[in-house]
């Protein structure tokens, strides 16, 4: 910042006024970096370029890029508050608190217009419709709008049902109307202030008014019993039936209590965490969390107050009493904080704090799992729950695969720092054992494997995972021996059938949780070399099967047969390979005759 910026700078906030209102520091491109309300305008931004020395270097980078403050009065800092809730919205400033709800959740929409409908939605606009909520989950506004459906038939067409469309007859009933749902407003079979007497109804019991509507049931099925409308009566007494359910679902506090919102508040260095409770005649009828990401180490009466403002704002409570852990730094008209000692209003703000201290424990734990790096943290948990003396950087997975003693094979894959290293992955054709016996396999693959990194000097892994049980992990063990290698490299095996996990000298089988990270460790070791093993398997059989068939073609022998393997890989690679690529790679009057040979058996 040049001398001539300086000084106009410090002219902007010596002209500003000791007056309530919002400030907006803007950087050298104009942009809006941050947004803050005072009682004091002049006071308060002045505070900012005092000589003092600021502890938080967030805020020291913020001073050294304001170029130019923006400033607006207002009456009240009520309104100061409100103002710098929905700048801050509208600019998104970098060094501004984010406010962060623990769900996008959907609320329940009665629409403005003629005859308005009833819907739920996650987007809420401010077009003079009426919005009830936020609820805490799609299946709670389900069910509400469930039982609304069921005691008011509401239209739910999208017909624009002003009196003229309605006089015109533009319109039919449909189905909806012939089945019961809705009374046929469309053809003027149900009046305005008959369906405006619904709606009110549904809205006092969105607002947890339900008495009220409870007593209007009950008085009309009264009526409807005197005047002997008994099949009416009945119906208006299921109506109140479902009221009481619903009621009842609700979390009771105390009778008395008729409209009280109630805001916990914790927090640690970084976060900040608020929940929100409504309570409506003695029952808690929503809740909300608001997540706060703290920026320039905002103090508690601050943060809270932006929390309660935002909450009040979108939506539109207006208790006259706010229960609080301490009095924010807000003054709203007609409303009265209480910080509670005892009784039903404490155990409330208990509720409350339990629910944000959830909410921030999981916020812990996840960036917990984020930080770091993820494999290492595996590694670490593996090392514990395999008794393992060292982190097990380097594993290595050895499976077997064959079917009724053919084809034997065998695979090993290498992990190194918890992922697959795909390029040292091995198979084997197993040499020296005839027939299935998986135990001799398991025990001339290891030692074939070990010996050759012995010979060459490569580092051994730390653990070793073999498919199987006790006589697999047996084979290993007595492999490692025979190199002069037991107790050096860790072994452990792995069963599939209730994925048990086996150590050398210990009888009795380890069960992981399923959940575990180190038995999805095992698992994923376990598949791959199951997977890469049983992928030789069939590419030997394939070779094999092609080998027999071709060699007995007239005029082929060992040596051309391998040629086609080596180009196509398989025995349909070659099958269907054409007459002039086949004569580049075996010649022409090889081509011939197995081109010959072929359209003899497809005719067959």
């Amino acid at each position: 910042m040049d001398d001539f910026e300086k000084d106009k700078l410090r002219k902007s906030v010596r002209s500003l006024p000791f007056l309530p209102g919002v400030y907006l520091f803007r950087d050298s491109d104009n942009r809006v970096i941050y947004v803050g309300k005072a009682k004091n305008l002049k006071n308060r931004v002045s505070s900012y370029f005092s000589k003092r020395k600021f502890e938080n270097n967030k805020l020291k980078v913020l001073i050294r890029q304001i170029r130019s403050v923006d400033h607006i009065v207002v009456d009240t800092e009520s309104d100061a508050l409100l103002l710098e809730n929905n700048l801050i919205k509208e600019y998104q400033p970098r060094y501004n608190v984010l406010l962060k709800d623990d769900k996008s959740f959907p609320y329940i929409c009665i629409k403005k217009e003629p005859f308005p409908r009833v819907f739920s939605t996650r987007n809420p606009f401010k077009d003079g419709s009426s919005y009830f909520g936020p609820y805490t989950s799609g299946y709670m506004i389900r069910t509400i709008l469930e039982l609304i459906r069921q005691i008011y038939p509401l239209r739910n067409c999208n017909y624009i049902l002003t009196s003229e469309n309605i006089k015109s007859g533009k319109f039919k009933v449909c189905l909806e109307y012939h089945i019961g749902n809705c009374k046929g407003p469309c053809e003027g079979k149900q009046t305005i202030d008959d369906y405006e007497n619904n709606i009110n109804q549904i809205k006092n019991i969105l607002k947890g008014n339900i008495g009220s509507v409870k007593d209007f049931l009950r008085e009309r099925m009264k009526r409807q019993a005197k005047e002997f409308a008994f099949e009416e009566a009945q119906y208006t007494k299921e109506k109140l039936d479902m009221i009481e359910k619903y009621q009842s679902k609700s979390t009771i506090v105390n009778p008395d209590i008729s409209d009280l919102d109630v805001f916990s508040f914790i927090d640690n260095e970084k976060f900040a965490v608020s929940n929100y409770i409504k309570v409506v005649n003695g029952a808690v009828v929503q809740s909300q969390t608001i997540g706060i990401k703290k920026i320039l180490s905002e103090s508690k009466t601050e943060l809270l107050s932006m929390v309660i403002t935002e909450i009040r704002t979108r939506i539109y409570t207006n208790s006259e009493e706010i229960v609080v852990p301490f009095i924010p730094e807000i003054e709203i008209q007609g409303v009265k904080f209480i910080v509670p000692s005892r009784g039903d209003k404490k155990r409330l703000l208990e509720l409350s704090t339990r629910n944000a201290t959830y909410y921030l424990k999981e916020k812990d734990k996840n960036l917990l799992k984020d930080s770091g790096n993820r494999s290492t943290r595996v590694l670490e948990l593996a090392k514990n729950e395999l008794r393992l003396d060292l982190v097990p950087e380097h594993i290595e997975c050895f499976d077997n695969s064959n079917i009724q003693g053919t084809n034997p094979v065998s695979a090993c894959v290498v992990f190194r720092y918890g992922r697959p290293c795909k390029s040292e992955y091995r198979h084997y054709n197993i040499r020296e054992v005839i027939g299935p016996n998986d135990y001799a396999s398991m025990r001339e693959v290891i030692i074939r494997r070990y010996s050759r990194l012995v010979k060459e000097n490569l580092s051994l892994p730390q653990l070793i995972v073999v498919d199987g049980g006790k006589a697999q992990l047996g084979a290993a063990l007595d492999a490692l021996e025979t190199l002069g290698l037991a107790g050096q490299i860790n072994v452990v095996a792995i069963a599939k059938k209730l994925e048990e996990i086996f150590f050398p000298g210990d009888p009795d089988p380890l069960y992981l949780d399923k959940t575990s990270e180190t038995l999805r460790l095992i698992q994923h070791l376990r598949n791959e070399a199951h997977r890469f093993s049983l992928l030789f398997h069939r590419q030997k059989r394939s070779y094999d099967f092609a080998k027999s068939v071709l060699e007995s073609v007239p005029g082929l022998g060992k040596i051309t047969t391998e040629k086609l393997y080596k180009h196509y890989r398989n025995f349909e690679g070659i099958k269907n390979a054409k007459f002039e690529e086949l004569s580049v790679v075996i010649g022409k009057s090889r081509a011939k005759v197995l081109r010959e040979y072929f359209n003899k058996l497809d005719h067959k």
